[in-house]
């Protein structure tokens, strides 16, 4: 595996600027860009961010001053393509900026009012409806895992630990299946309706926001189940192109830091899950290289014009894999 190969297939073919702009880097949705996706008309927000973060993940790794230089900008283009907002409607979308912004106090920059403007809308999504929990986004009747889980991180890493407690114990009443120990999507506060689908980053993000809290057992437990139900042959299982191409990816980013966090037997599997995924993903990646949607096949070459592998949720997906693998070295 080569990390550094997968930074720059990513980074050259999706990263550029906004409008033409100097001084601006965003991630292009698709490559190769329809017109559309030139103009970052359809920027995907909550793609940025990770983008940004693994970005975090490289500088960490290997510190450069163009990657810095690079992050930096992102930043700022950030803001600029929101018009002037670091927030919006989505809470899930905001929650994993917040998520990627507080890791850039360890590169030396100050994104002070971008984190407190995400922890103002961040704490006002809380209500008492459906027992707790803050909404999927604002004026929406669904409280989901996706949104209550990075939140829980972000005010676990601000300091707020009873917020981040509150949520928690939120998804693990409501949302974690007693017989499986896998966490479900969400709850329609309106009628009660749970909706039980299965999504990799659940899991993922519920596993994080234990580890912030140190609820070993509530970890360890969500270990064994990704395991025993979403990770076959021991592969993380991928769930297509869009919204999907990084469910697999968070998931693999949260069972790297429990496998260096838990203190059990469960950080072996958490290991074996996250290097056996990498080793896949590599193994069945395209020339360039073009990772596939899902790791346990390789990527189709050369690439269909319907492909997922277009998509830059995907190849993220597939380089923050990597990342998170590296840590493990």
């Amino acid at each position: 595996m080569d990390v550094s190969a997968a930074e720059r297939a990513v980074t050259s073919r999706h990263l550029r600027r906004v409008w033409a702009l100097p001084g601006t880097v965003l991630g292009r949705s698709g490559w190769p860009p329809s017109a559309e996706q030139r103009l970052h008309w359809h920027w995907n927000y909550w793609w940025q961010a990770h983008l940004l973060d693994t970005l975090v993940d490289a500088q960490l790794r290997a510190p450069s001053a163009a990657r810095l230089a690079s992050i930096r900008s992102f930043v700022r283009s950030v803001r600029l393509r929101n018009f002037g907002r670091w927030t919006n409607d989505y809470y899930d979308d905001i929650a994993w900026l917040g998520l990627a912004l507080q890791r850039l106090s360890a590169l030396g920059i100050d994104v002070g009012p971008a984190l407190a403007a995400i922890d103002t809308q961040l704490l006002s999504g809380w209500t008492s409806a459906a027992g707790g929990g803050i909404w999927w986004r604002r004026g929406d009747d669904f409280k989901n895992a996706p949104a209550n889980g990075p939140a829980a991180i972000f005010h676990a890493r601000s300091g707020n630990l009873a917020r981040a407690r509150a949520m928690t114990d939120w998804l693990t009443s409501t949302l974690v299946d007693p017989d499986s120990g896998l966490v479900w999507d969400g709850i329609r506060a309106g009628t009660g309706e749970l909706v039980k689908h299965i999504y990799t980053y659940c899991q993922g993000v519920y596993l994080g926001a234990c580890l912030e809290l140190s609820l070993m057992d509530d970890a360890a437990r969500t270990v064994c189940a990704v395991a025993e139900h979403c990770a076959p042959g021991g592969v993380i299982r991928g769930q297509g192109g869009g919204d999907g191409g990084l469910f697999a990816a968070i998931l693999a980013r949260y069972l790297a830091l429990a496998a260096r966090a838990l203190p059990g037997p469960e950080a072996a599997v958490a290991r074996s899950l996250v290097l056996t995924s990498a080793e896949a993903c590599w193994s069945g990646a395209a020339p360039g290289p073009v990772f596939s949607a899902y790791w346990d096949r390789p990527a189709p070459w050369p690439l269909p014009e319907d492909a997922p592998e277009r998509d830059m949720s995907v190849q993220v997906g597939g380089w923050m894999l990597l990342e998170a693998a590296a840590t493990l070295d």
